[in-house]
């Protein structure tokens, strides 16, 4: 190919710091692949390229140019931030962030100009790391910022100082192999500083193209469902790779990352007191979220299980991989044991998001319940992040079973089922969506049968043909132990709550055929229809066999153990599974609720 002599660029106004960044954008995400294989550092997880693909395609979706180089610069800074996936993202994201507030309010800017807000930046990147360690993304960064500053008076033009740079930034890249022990016992240079340097690679293609118009079609292009490949293993020291941003916050930078360090390791802190995006591996999320909850608003979380992912790529016990939502009530023993693949839907309080069974455990979830005036709300998991998972277990398994909550109580089957038809087509393996038209224990329970059906090794027609039957025979009764939540969450009106409670009727709710939730029966307290419902139980199991059942409560340990005790002298057989239940359906069921769930063979 002829390279093309770029014509000098003493300038840049927003619209080129635009197209300029989508061009470096471009080459990481054609790359991603190549930089999951080389992850091998802070904790070889396989998605550096993925993270800083995501990272960088938030500006390719959501951003347009604008002519003013200040104001592109603080969208590009703004919206990384807020989308930054992984450590290497934020580290990213924070140099942006950096850059822009290091920024004049210029409608262009010179060569000198950008050399100062990008030298400037890189105490934002050392200082969001709570361990900063050479030989990584920020040594490159670093090393390419001092050669831009250096050189501010020698060269006057764009183009020439990104060709120019380009020596220092591969020399300083090969480098990070012999600063980190790590590197070179894998022989590969440091993930995260190759993505850098791949996206200046895009912006000196850019520069000796010029071919706009791939530029503006780049939005088209598919580049978010890449196969990951295998990396090399490394023991998981914490379990979950956590992420969240915290507006308005109450604390400095400094005051915060000590607060994570007790927490966990691979601790990045990017952004301002306005907004701040956190990255840490913890092994306690929900104690962790707790405590941040007093120090600002929490937006955004996210907390991948990276024990799981890392059996996905390492340890398959099957070839049919089983997924559900946070709305299955089942003991985390035989989660892990029949390794299920669970996805949490989120709970609001207030301004306040958590996720469902991650970052908020029904100890804190009912404590919140009492403090709060706000009634917290729950809301489904979304497409995107069932697409996320389903990409990665379709690099690795040959099919994906997902079983989840009624589509008459949630959209998550609805997103769920969108997603698969997606990423069947992209890696051509089937994904099969099962709405169980059921939920918490009940879901529990076809989803432990299923698990076992895998096990035994049926193939995954059998097995969706098998659950899908399973579903019809499953049933769930909810003692409610106070009707003041069900008020407060809109499931009862303020009225009937009202005499209700002056009544002292207690509701026994239960699921229909068709998966919609429906009050069952009623008592003048909660023994009198935990009673009911013991009754109702024996009389529907006298032609049948339970195979086997779960005990629920929302903080009613001694309702739990009446239950047990019933079931146990019912049907000769310990449950399966005794669970607090999940925060998510505790918004509606209420503190002192105790529940029954069982599958009849």
């Amino acid at each position: 190919m002829t390279l093309v002599t770029p014509e000098p660029l003493n300038e840049m106004d927003g619209r080129r710091l635009y197209y300029t960044f989508i061009a470096g954008a471009r080459k990481v995400i054609e790359h991603q692949v190549e930089l999951n294989k080389i992850n091998v550092f802070p904790v070889n997880d396989g998605d550096t390229g993925t993270n800083l693909a995501s990272t960088i395609r938030s500006v390719i979706d959501s951003l347009h140019p604008h002519r003013s180089y200040k104001i592109t610069a603080d969208r590009i800074a703004e919206t990384t931030l807020i989308n930054a996936r992984g450590n290497s993202g934020i580290i990213f994201a924070q140099f942006l962030y950096g850059m822009s507030t290091e920024t004049g309010n210029y409608k262009t800017i010179t060569i000198s100009q950008f050399a100062e807000s990008i030298k400037k930046s890189v105490r934002y990147i050392y200082e969001a790391v709570a361990n900063p360690v050479e030989g990584t993304m920020l040594t490159v960064i670093k090393d390419w910022a001092n050669y831009i500053y250096d050189n501010r008076y020698r060269i006057s033009d764009f183009n020439e100082m990104f060709i120019s740079s380009l020596n220092v930034l591969n020399k300083s890249l090969i480098e990070t192999k012999s600063k980190l022990a790590v590197l070179k016992k894998a022989n590969v240079v440091d993930a995260g500083a190759k993505g850098f340097v791949l996206f200046v690679e895009g912006i000196i293609d850019f520069i000796t193209n010029r071919n706009l118009k791939e530029l503006i079609q780049v939005k088209a292009e598919i580049g978010l469902f890449e196969k990951i490949e295998e990396s090399i293993s490394e023991k998981v020291d914490f379990r979950y790779c956590t992420e969240a941003l915290i507006k308005k916050s109450s604390i400095d930078t400094k005051a915060l990352l000590s607060t994570l360090e007790k927490y966990g390791n691979s601790i990045v802190v990017a952004g301002s007191d306005r907004m701040r995006r956190i990255h840490l591996h913890t092994n306690n999320p929900a104690e962790l979220f707790n405590e941040l909850r007093k120090t600002g608003t929490l937006d955004f979380q996210k907390a991948d299980d990276m024990i799981r992912q890392s059996e996905i790529v390492y340890n398959r016990k099957w070839k049919i991989a089983l997924v559900t939502d946070s709305t299955c009530d089942l003991a985390q023993d035989l989660i892990d044991n029949y390794q299920i693949n669970l996805l949490p839907l989120s709970i609001n309080f207030g301004e306040n998001h958590y996720l469902d069974k991650i970052t908020i455990q029904p100890e804190q979830f009912y404590t919140l319940l009492k403090e709060n005036t706000d009634y917290p709300k729950s809301s489904q998991v979304n497409e995107k992040a069932f697409t996320n998972l389903y990409s990665q277990l379709a690099s690795h398994y040959d099919s994906i079973i997902a079983i989840h909550v009624s589509e008459k109580l949630s959209g998550t089957f609805n997103s769920s089922q969108k997603a698969a038809q997606t990423i069947s087509k992209e890696f051509n393996k089937p994904i099969s969506v099962i709405n169980s038209k059921n939920i918490s224990g009940a879901l529990g329970l076809v989803i432990l049968k299923t698990a076992q059906a895998i096990e035994a090794g049926y193939s995954h027609d059998q097995v969706v043909n098998m659950a899908e039957k399973w579903t019809n025979n499953i049933r769930i009764f909810v003692s409610v132990g106070n009707i003041k939540y069900m008020v407060r969450g809109g499931r009862v009106s303020a009225v009937k709550g009202l005499i209700a409670q002056i009544l002292n009727i207690n509701p026994i709710v239960s699921i229909d055929e068709s998966g919609k939730a429906i009050v069952f029966a009623k008592a003048f307290n909660q023994k009198a229809n935990m009673e009911k419902v013991m009754a109702h139980i024996r009389k529907i199991s006298q032609d049948k066999t339970i195979w086997n059942y779960i005990v629920l409560h929302a903080n009613n340990i001694e309702a739990a153990r009446w239950y047990s005790e019933k079931m146990e002298a019912l049907t000769m057989k310990t449950p399966a599974s005794v669970v607090n239940i999940s925060p998510v359906i505790g918004v509606h069921a209420g503190i002192g609720a105790a529940a029954v769930a069982l599958l009849f063979e």
